[in-house]
């Protein structure tokens, strides 16, 4: 582990989801890998509260074998698989509130080279401009579901204050009914890797 890039502590994580969604982003998102560690400071994110968000998999306390790691602690990975891409959530919410964050962009900081091998014939933008891109980039699997995300390989740590937030409807929702309108994405302005 880099020294530079010690984890964020748990307590991080025990604030409200929305709040939480914001607080991510600037933050450094490292995977450790025997190949080496990939980073990027993560640039857009989406809230998901729960049972009373039907955009949410928890969404009227539905608690499957895939959504169970919501109802714990806040602080621990949430992955799972879309049209064959891996995704990444940070619960939030404790235990019982099962809730999440998913992280959608990151802007690289290191292991570029590894990034690149792991996206290959990508133009660097579009490494980490997505929420499966950067899974792709940073070698995040679903053997990461469940891990916290206080320490290697997986892990959080400090990363820069964004000047300025922008919000708006989460992406990719349209079956979510008036939850498709909660303004529950953040991303931080000008940045070329948000993913739209």
């Amino acid at each position: 582990m880099n020294p530079a890039h010690e984890p964020l502590p748990l307590e991080f994580y025990n604030k409200p989801t929305i709040e939480l969604a914001r607080s991510l982003l600037g933050c450094l998102l490292v995977k450790e890998t025997e190949e080496g560690p990939a980073s990027g400071y993560i640039v857009e994110t989406e809230a998901y509260k729960g049972p009373g968000d039907r955009a949410a998999h928890s969404y009227g306390n539905r608690r499957t074998k895939r959504t169970e790691i919501m109802y714990r602690e806040a602080g621990v990975v949430y992955t799972y698989t879309m049209h064959t891409h891996t995704l990444i959530n940070v619960v939030s919410g404790g235990a019982d509130e099962p809730e999440a964050v998913l992280i959608r962009a990151l802007e690289p900081h290191e292991g570029l080279a590894l990034m690149e091998k792991r996206r290959s014939g990508k133009k660097p933008r579009d490494w980490t401009n997505g929420p499966g891109k950067l899974t792709k980039a940073l070698s995040i699997t679903m053997n990461d579901y469940g891990r916290p995300l206080t320490g290697p390989p997986l892990y959080i740590a400090k990363g820069y204050e964004p000047q300025d937030i922008l919000s708006g409807p989460r992406i990719g929702i349209d079956n979510s009914g008036e939850a498709r309108e909660y303004p529950w994405r953040f991303w931080i302005k000008g940045n070329r890797y948000v993913s739209r």
